[in-house]
C-alpha cells in the first residue's frame, strides 16, 4: 500500500497547513504507516513566514487525487531482454502465468510485447520452413544445454544454415557435406569425421561418446554436445531464437504511472490488447496492466484536516477513500462509503484539537512541531480576538510556545507583519484565503484577508470588486464577500458583489458602494456563514 495523504483544503491558511503536517507527524511518530503531509493550493505569505520560522519545508502541492495507474495492483511482470532465447521467455511466463511479457533493450526501456501467441504462430512457421538464420552461439548453448567441443578454436559466434538430422540410411546425402547445414546426429563418428572435414558450419552431437580430435575443428567450424535426443533438439533449436526477431513493436500501447485511470480505461476500450506495458517517469518497464486491474481499483488513502466540505476539499474526492476527518468548522457534505473517525470540536483551530491528540497519545511534539503549531492557533484565533477562540485554544497555544520556547507575541508580529501584501496582485491577495460555500441552493465564495493596517487593501477597492464581479459570473455564483479584517481595529472591512439586500438583512447594517464595515467581526465561520445561513433558512 501507498502513502495516506494528510491534505488540508483548497487556498490552504496557516492552520491547515500546519495541521497536514502535525497530524502527519503525530501517526508517522506512533509508528503506523507512512503518512504524508500535502497541500492543495499556494503557500500564503504568513505560512511561509511561520515555516521559515522554524526551519521547515512546505508540504508538497498535489492537484488533485484521481486514481493513476501507480495506485493500481498492476502485475509485475518480469521484463525480459530482446536477446534471451524465446524458450527462456516462454518458460518465464508458463512459470509466472503470464500470457504477454514485455520485452527490453539494455537500458530498461520498452523495445517491444511479446506473447503466447507470437511464440505459436512462429513455431508453426517452422513446420513449413527449417531455415535458421544468425542464431547466437550462447542462445543455442543454452536451450540445448550444450557444451562447445572446439572451444579453443571456435571463432563462430552465431550460425545459420538448413537444418538437417542425419540418419544411417542418407550417409551418401550431400546436405551432410554442406557447409550450409546446420547437422544434428547421435553416435555417428564416421559421419561427424567426414561433416567436419567437408566444413560443415556448425555440427550438433546428440547423447554420443566424444572423440578427441573433434576438439581441433577448425575456427570456422562450430561443435557442439548435447545431452539431449536428435528428435527434442530439431523441435526446440528454434526457441534458441531470440525474442527480438518475432515481437510485436508497431503500435503498442503502453501506461505511464502517473496516468489517470480514466484516461486509462477509455484508451483500453478502443484498442483490441490484452495487456499493456506500464512504464515510469523514465519509460523503464515496471509491469503490465489489463482491463481486470480497472475493475476494483485501489484508491488513494486521506484523511482530512481543517475541513469537510466537498467544495473545499482536494479535486476527484469522489476517487479517494476517506479515512479520518479532524476539523473544526460547521459539519458539511461529505460522504463517505464507509464509517470513518470523525473528530469535530467547537474551537477556534484544527491545531488545538491536535494539540489534544498529542497529549492522549503521550507524544511530546518537536520544539519545531510545537512553535508551528502555536503559531496556527494564534493565525486562526487572529490572535485569540475571534469570536471562535476559547479558553482551551489560549492553553493550548501558550503550552505549545513553552515546548518551542517562544514567545507567542512575537509570532504574532511575525505572522501580520506590515507590508506582507505589497506587490501581490489582487487576484492573488483574493485567492489566498478563499473559500465556497453551498447554503439553501445559494452558492457564495468568501475570502479573508488578516492585516494589521488596512488602509493600503482599502484603497484597491476598485481592483477586487472588479475580479469579484469576474469570478461571479464565471462561476455562477449567488455573492461574492471580500472579507478584509484588521486585527487592531477588531473589525472586518466587507466588500461584496452581488444582492444589496442581501447584506443588509444578514448583517443589519446599510452597505453603501459595495462596501461596509463590521464591528467585532473577526471570523468567517463564526460570523459570516451562520448570518447567510440564518438568512437563507
Amino acid at each position: 500500500m501507498g502513502d495516506i495523504f494528510v491534505t488540508g483544503h483548497r487556498n490552504p491558511d496557516t492552520d491547515s497547513i500546519v495541521a497536514a503536517l502535525a497530524y502527519a507527524n503525530l501517526q508517522n511518530a506512533l509508528g503506523e504507516r507512512s503518512y504524508k503531509a500535502v497541500r492543495l493550493g499556494a503557500v500564503t505569505d504568513e505560512t511561509a513566514r511561520l515555516l521559515k520560522r522554524f526551519d521547515t519545508d512546505a508540504p508538497p502541492l498535489v492537484k488533485n487525487m484521481r486514481t493513476q495507474v501507480a495506485d493500481l495492483d498492476y502485475d509485475r511482470t518480469p521484463a525480459l531482454d530482446r536477446s534471451v532465447p524465446m524458450d527462456l521467455a516462454w518458460r518465464t511466463m508458463r512459470d509466472v502465468g503470464a500470457g504477454v511479457v514485455p520485452i527490453v533493450d539494455e537500458d530498461g526501456k520498452l523495445f517491444g510485447m511479446l506473447s503466447a501467441g507470437d511464440i505459436a504462430s512462429y513455431d508453426m512457421q517452422t513446420i513449413m520452413q527449417n531455415r535458421i538464420d544468425n542464431l547466437p552461439l550462447f542462445n543455442l548453448l543454452s536451450v540445448l544445454e550444450g557444451t562447445l567441443v572446439n572451444e579453443l578454436n571456435c571463432a563462430v559466434s552465431s550460425v545459420s544454415g538448413e537444418l538437417y538430422i542425419a540418419l544411417p540410411q542418407n550417409y551418401e546425402d550431400t546436405a551432410l557435406t554442406n557447409p550450409d547445414t546446420i547437422l544434428v546426429c547421435g553416435d555417428q563418428p564416421e559421419i561427424i569425421d567426414r561433416a567436419i572435414a567437408s566444413g560443415v558450419r556448425c555440427l550438433i552431437i546428440c547423447r554420443a561418446t566424444l572423440k578427441p580430435e573433434w576438439a581441433e575443428a577448425g575456427e570456422d567450424v562450430c561443435v557442439i554436445s548435447t545431452p539431449l535426443s536428435a528428435r527434442r533438439v530439431s523441435r526446440i533449436i528454434y526457441q534458441a531464437l531470440p525474442v527480438e526477431r518475432i515481437i510485436e513493436r508497431k503500435d503498442i500501447v503502453a501506461f505511464h504511472l502517473s496516468d489517470y485511470l480514466d484516461d486509462v480505461r477509455e484508451i483500453m476500450l478502443k484498442s483490441r490488447y490484452r495487456s499493456y506495458p506500464v512504464l515510469n517517469a523514465s519509460g523503464k518497464v515496471m509491469g503490465t496492466i489489463s482491463r481486470f486491474h480497472l475493475l476494483r481499483p485501489r484508491r488513494k488513502q486521506v484523511v482530512l484536516v481543517d475541513h469537510n466540505e466537498a467544495a473545499q476539499s482536494v479535486p476527484a474526492l469522489d476517487q479517494v477513500e476517506i479515512l479520518e476527518i479532524i476539523d473544526h468548522h460547521r459539519l458539511a457534505d461529505i460522504q463517505t462509503a464507509a464509517p470513518i473517525r470523525v473528530r469535530n470540536e467547537p474551537v477556534g483551530s484544527t491545531n488545538t484539537i491536535l494539540t489534544a491528540m498529542y497529549q492522549e497519545r503521550g507524544i511530546m511534539p518537536s520544539p519545531k512541531i510545537a512553535g508551528l503549531m502555536a503559531g496556527a492557533i494564534l493565525s486562526d484565533t487572529v490572535m485569540f480576538k475571534s469570536p471562535t477562540c476559547t479558553k482551551r485554544d489560549i492553553a493550548m497555544a501558550e503550552r505549545l510556545a513553552r515546548i518551542a520556547g517562544v514567545s507567542l507575541e512575537d509570532i504574532g508580529r511575525e505572522l501580520y507583519a506590515a507590508g506582507s501584501t505589497d506587490g501581490k496582485s489582487a487576484e492573488e491577495l483574493f485567492r489566498a484565503d478563499y473559500k465556497q460555500f453551498h447554503i439553501a441552493e445559494q452558492n457564495i465564495g468568501v475570502s479573508q484577508i488578516t492585516c494589521v493596517d488596512a488602509d493600503h487593501l482599502l484603497s484597491r477597492k476598485d481592483e477586487f470588486l472588479s475580479l469579484m464581479s469576474r469570478l461571479k459570473d464565471k462561476q455562477e455564483f449567488d455573492l461574492i464577500i471580500l472579507m478584509i479584517t484588521d486585527v487592531l481595529q477588531e473589525g472586518s472591512h466587507l466588500f461584496y458583489v452581488g444582492s444589496d439586500e442581501v447584506i443588509r438583512q444578514a448583517f443589519s447594517k446599510e452597505p453603501k458602494d459595495h462596501y461596509l464595515f463590521l464591528k467585532g467581526v473577526m471570523s468567517r465561520k463564526k460570523q459570516i456563514i451562520p448570518m447567510l445561513t440564518a438568512l437563507w433558512g
